[in-house]
């Protein structure tokens, strides 16, 4: 929700347009792809989404949160996605995702079986869990063979701080880039040819077998 800050209450946050407008004039001032958090309504209700900007300033697509986060009862208020979406940048397939769905495995990997290469994951993640995220960001990458950019905010809000750690990680895991607890602007080279030739070198991802194939055995006692 980059445009308001997370909120649980939809008639103050939610885009009523102008602000993925304004995005988009910007995507399209600097040549860019834009991903961002924002807040709007549907026909079904109210969505938590990331949407995509193109360098021509319009929006390319847009994936609404699959898991509300339900502590705070998210899932009351925002109407969870039903679909993984993918966009084409600069030769990767993108996947982006929201906060909480970076602890869900399983989408990251549904998203790597379609075709996905790269992740990019925007949150509100507060800094009490700060370790949890880096180390999942980390973990997506190594056991997806794949990008992964997370972009979090920093700041505070009436219950929690927030200490960025936005970063780039490359498909084996090292850490190409990463902001610090404030506003800061992250730069990393990303090699799409690396990513196939890691998938190459080491098969992971084809060694993978199907899950629902596999059977659970009974409790040994």
């Amino acid at each position: 929700m980059a445009l308001s800050g997370f909120s649980m209450d939809p008639e103050r946050s939610a885009d009523d347009g102008s602000g993925v407008r304004a995005l988009g004039e910007l995507a399209r001032r600097y040549g860019v792809t834009m991903v961002a958090g924002v807040a709007r309504w549907r026909e079904d209700g109210a969505a938590n989404e990331a949407v995509v900007l193109g360098p021509d300033g319009r929006e390319m697509g847009s994936y609404r949160k699959l898991h509300p986060f339900s502590p705070p009862g998210e899932g009351l208020v925002w109407r969870a996605g039903e679909r993984i979406e993918l966009f084409r940048w600069g030769g990767f397939t993108v996947a982006p995702f929201v906060c909480y769905d970076l602890r869900f495995p399983e989408i990251f990997r549904a998203a790597a079986a379609a075709g996905a290469d790269c992740f990019v994951v925007v949150a509100n993640w507060p800094s009490k869990r700060t370790h949890h995220w880096s180390l999942l960001l980390r973990a997506r990458a190594v056991e997806n063979q794949a990008v992964v950019v997370g972009v979090n905010r920093c700041g505070t809000d009436p219950a929690f701080l927030y200490e960025g750690a936005s970063a780039v990680i490359d498909e084996q895991g090292a850490v190409l880039a990463e902001a610090g607890a404030g506003v800061e602007v992250v730069r990393a080279a990303v090699d799409h040819e690396a990513v196939v030739a890691w998938r190459e070198a080491f098969p992971a991802l084809r060694d993978r077998r199907d899950v629902a194939s596999i059977r659970v055995g009974n409790r040994m006692e």
